[in-house]
């Protein structure tokens, strides 16, 4: 999904380039900012949040120290940073599965809407479907067709109950009306041995980790999650082209701080992440993960936040998902 991207010219003019001061006077930054990853270190969350924590630390004159905080689908580290002091030293990089998925699935500690001050989206990706290329289905139409035909034999694999492959799954069963069975695994790399092994018929993989296999021929591409075509697979449609209206489930990544930070602080990290996404150094560098570059307003990530929040809602409830 092509996010929004804005750069308010208030919030610049508040920004400037000097230190903006903090609700009780002194200058910020005045120590190294703490990043809290609320995912494992060495996955692409990280890899974003790492390379997005060095640009914003360069822009800010300070050190940026990544704090990973893994565990239930990031409801563990959002409460870590819920309970930060206010102050701007201590800042969230979220993804839409930790803020928007995983308080409809779990019950954290935190309200995802009002214990977070959002400040921008920085990045976005979709993933790919794919199938193997002894599958009879060469199309998004015809994958449908082959589980209408046969209800229940088609298999998707995910990296867990509640995670972006899972929900990906859930939502193009729902959305085409057809039986999919859902396979579990406990990592990433088994469910791609195990779709070119053709013990399982259909994933739905990130960008990054699916490309590799789509270039060398393993696997075959149907279509994105996405709204919008990805430059790196051009002539890949979006499942919605391909004859699912609607359907549209993007990854995305953001960077929040926790309820009661300053306001000129907000103002501040916000025209510096706009600068940062916007450079060609960082359109490169995402590019090479599999990712685009997007900004939003603070007022725009939040009501964008509630909406994916309500929009997930909906699915867990109708599917009666639920996670163990």
């Amino acid at each position: 999904m092509k996010l929004a991207l804005a750069s308010s010219m208030c919030i610049l003019v508040l920004a400037a380039n000097g230190p903006a001061q903090g609700a009780s006077g002194p200058l910020y930054p005045t120590k190294p900012v703490r990043l809290v990853v609320p995912f494992a270190a060495g996955g692409l969350n990280d890899t974003l949040a790492r390379v997005f924590g060095q640009a914003l630390g360069e822009s800010l004159g300070v050190n940026t120290v990544i704090d990973n905080r893994p565990g239930a689908s990031g409801t563990i580290g959002m409460s870590v940073g819920a309970k930060a002091t206010p102050d701007g030293h201590t800042l969230l990089f979220s993804s839409s599965s930790a803020i928007a998925v995983a308080p409809n699935l779990y019950r954290p500690a935190y309200d995802p809407v009002k214990d977070f001050v959002p400040i921008s989206t920085v990045s976005a990706l979709g993933s790919v479907l794919l199938v193997h290329p002894q599958l009879a289905a060469r199309s998004v139409a015809e994958l449908v067709a082959m589980a209408k035909a046969s209800p229940g034999q088609l298999k998707f694999g995910s990296v867990g109950p509640g995670t972006s492959q899972h929900l990906a799954g859930e939502l193009f069963r729902m959305t085409t009306a057809t039986e999919l069975l859902h396979v579990p695994y406990k990592g990433g790399g088994q469910v791609l041995t195990d779709m070119l092994s053709r013990a399982i018929d259909i994933d739905f993989e990130p960008m990054p980790t699916a490309l590799p296999y789509i270039k060398n021929g393993r696997l075959r591409a149907l279509g994105l999650t996405s709204a919008a075509r990805s430059p790196l697979l051009p002539d890949v449609p979006t499942i919605a082209e391909a004859g699912v209206p609607g359907y549209d489930s993007t990854l995305w990544n953001g960077v929040l701080a926790p309820a009661g930070t300053p306001q000129p602080i907000i103002a501040r990290l916000h025209a510096e992440l706009v600068k940062i996404v916007q450079s060609p150094e960082m359109t490169k560098r995402l590019a090479g993960l599999g990712a685009e570059p997007t900004t939003m307003t603070p007022q725009q990530f939040s009501a964008y936040i509630s909406s994916e929040i309500a929009r997930w809602r909906k699915l867990v409830k109708t599917l009666n998902l639920k996670v163990d």
